[in-house]
């Protein structure tokens, strides 16, 4: 396994711990990053081989190039099965070298979105870097979901594309390394503190200025700056000169870690205008200090608005000293939003959660990978073929099955419910109606058995109800052979293996429905699909085809005693385990 970044003082605190996990799976770790002492202290810390190549953080074709050889040239001689790439430079070249090497699995982690506040015919450039590296990889981590969301916006990524582990981050947070520490001496001098970039996108300006209008309110108030300039985006000289002249203004300059720093703060503000998902708020939240942070992509996953922290308007300094203000004015309420913002962290940020969330997806990516990719394009070509096929010949049917539902049951003909498909991605699925819509006298809905009519019976006893499900095989969002798609509520009851059987698009039929449909139980059923999961073939799905067929003429394992569908689904037993404690 290859992790390739920019800065070698990245790798610290995106793959902390991480490195160790993947070893003590059996895999062989190596870190390339640019040349920097930094990578060197971190292979000794974490056991893990390093390696050093040209990488520039600012744009230049001849040092690129050389760059994409180098990575080229190191992956040809590891052999790597996966590459993980990160940041932009590093993203992008690392992807592309992976490809022209033959490495297996490609994952690209999406850790913010510089084009989001770049203008002319920069963004432009930048969002063709980003499009590159997200259709070249095989998976596209997302830190946050607001960072997805942005990002398939601007067209950076596709919009079946990209997926968030649990609740986000590139790593989680070391709550050992980040005790949570008491609230600060109401006596003690007022403190704001930042950490990061010294940068205009970093709202560095907006936080100076609140800084200033709030020293009239709070006479002793003093800002803690942990960081350094951006000279690729570098604050104005007057706002240069206020953070290096001011008395009431600490700079103790760039740290490697800034844990300490948290302590000594009240409240932390980060006025970004854009972030992938800030770690220093996570890290703050773990020293149980709130945030005040503005309302922008990654930010508003970090901050939870009047729980863990404040979201003001970007841009808006005014707005960001009313916010910081109310904090500095209330230590009862910092310290409730505080240890919220530490409970937060505990229950979502673990890292060792989000490192098997992530192995996960590397089986997923690896078990597609051994899959020749001639057999997914067949397989699709089939779909296609067949469900043409098949909707040109039954067109009259379904269309007199249609008119008899619209005479019977009334509009509308079709039933439509958004399930989960392909990687839990929601779609629309289609039926026809067989059941009224009939409740009883408290306005509930009668159970399946009485609302299903005698000719949503029939209609299912022929599988015409399911017809229109063709519609969905043909827009790519089921195939004809595969688990059924189940009911959206279930995703939180499944187990981790149980999730699995969303690796291969859902189906109209499947292995689970020639082995009994309805006539057997959930853990039975999931076993039946995770077992076409880990051996579907196109034999497979060729006999699956021809025993639904014969089922379908026969009628047989259609539902369970007398009811309509099956019992509901109610989790599996570690789920309602963990549910339970």
């Amino acid at each position: 396994m290859l992790f390739v970044l920019t800065a070698a003082m990245a790798a610290p605190r995106m793959l902390r711990g991480q490195c160790r996990y993947w070893a003590s799976r059996g895999y062989e770790v190596t870190v390339a990053t640019a040349p920097g002492a930094d990578l060197e202290a971190f292979g000794r810390s974490e056991g893990v081989k390093t390696a050093t190549v040209p990488l520039a953080r600012r744009p230049s074709l001849f040092a690129d190039l050389w760059a994409l050889l180098g990575l080229w040239r190191l992956m040809r001689r590891l052999r790597p099965t996966v590459v993980e790439a990160g940041t932009p430079k590093a993203g992008l070249l690392g992807v592309l070298a992976a490809r022209l090497a033959g490495v297996p699995v490609v994952f690209y982690t999406l850790h913010g979105l510089r084009p989001e506040t770049a203008r002319g015919p920069l963004r432009w450039f930048l969002l063709g870097c980003e499009r590159l590296t997200t259709s070249l990889a095989d998976e596209t981590i997302c830190v946050s979901r607001s960072l997805r969301r942005r990002a398939r916006e601007l067209g950076a990524l596709a919009s079946n594309r990209g997926v968030v582990l649990g609740a986000g981050s590139a790593n989680g947070v070391d709550l050992q390394r980040l005790r949570g520490a008491p609230t600060r001496s109401r006596d003690a001098v007022p403190v704001i503190g930042f950490v990061g970039r010294f940068a205009r996108d970093k709202g560095i300006g907006e936080l100076l200025e609140a800084f200033v209008s709030l020293k009239g309110r709070f006479p002793t108030l003093r800002l803690l700056l942990v960081g350094d300039v951006e000279p690729g985006d570098p604050p104005t000289d007057g706002q240069r000169r206020m953070i290096e002249g001011r008395e009431d203004v600490d700079c103790p300059g760039f740290v490697d870690d800034a844990a300490a720093y948290y302590a000594a703060m009240d409240v932390l503000a980060l006025p970004s205008r854009r972030e992938g998902l800030p770690q220093v708020v996570l890290e703050a939240a773990a020293r149980c200090r709130p945030t005040v942070a503005c309302r922008a992509t990654g930010s508003v996953d970090a901050v939870e608005h009047g729980v863990t922290g404040l979201l003001t308007p970007a841009g808006d300094a005014k707005a960001l000293a009313e916010a910081l203000g109310a904090l500095l004015d209330d230590a009862v309420l910092r310290e409730r939003m505080g240890i919220a913002a530490r409970a937060r962290v505990e229950s979502e940020f673990r890292p060792a959660d989000l490192w098997e969330r992530k192995s996960v997806l590397l089986e997923r990516a690896t078990e597609r990978a051994r899959r020749p990719r001639w057999e997914r394009a067949v397989k699709r070509a089939l779909d296609i073929a067949v469900a043409a096929t098949v909707l040109t010949l039954t067109a009259p049917i379904l269309a007199a099955a249609a008119w008899l539902v619209a005479w019977r049951m009334g509009r509308p003909v079709l039933f439509r419910q958004r399930r989960p498909g392909v990687d839990e991605r929601l779609f629309q699925v289609l039926k026809l109606r067989t059941m009224r819509d009939a409740c009883d006298g408290d306005g509930r809905p009668l159970p399946d058995e009485e609302r299903l009519t005698r000719l949503g019976r029939l209609l299912r006893r022929w599988s015409i109800d399911e017809l229109p499900q063709l519609i969905n095989v043909l827009r790519g969002e089921m195939s004809l052979v595969g688990p059924r798609p189940l009911l959206s509520d279930y995703l939180p009851l499944y187990s981790e293996r149980q999730r699995r059987r969303h690796w291969v698009r859902p189906g109209i039929t499947g292995w689970a429905q020639i082995h009994g449909r309805n006539l057997v139980d959930w853990d039975r059923r999931f076993e039946l699909d995770l077992w076409y999961v880990r051996n579907r073939s196109l034999w497979l799905d060729l006999q699956i085809l021809a025993k639904t067929a014969l089922r379908v003429v026969s009628g047989s394992g259609v539902a369970a005693s007398a009811s309509a569908t099956p019992a509901p689904f109610e989790g599996s037993p570690e789920v309602r385990e963990g549910a339970s404690i």
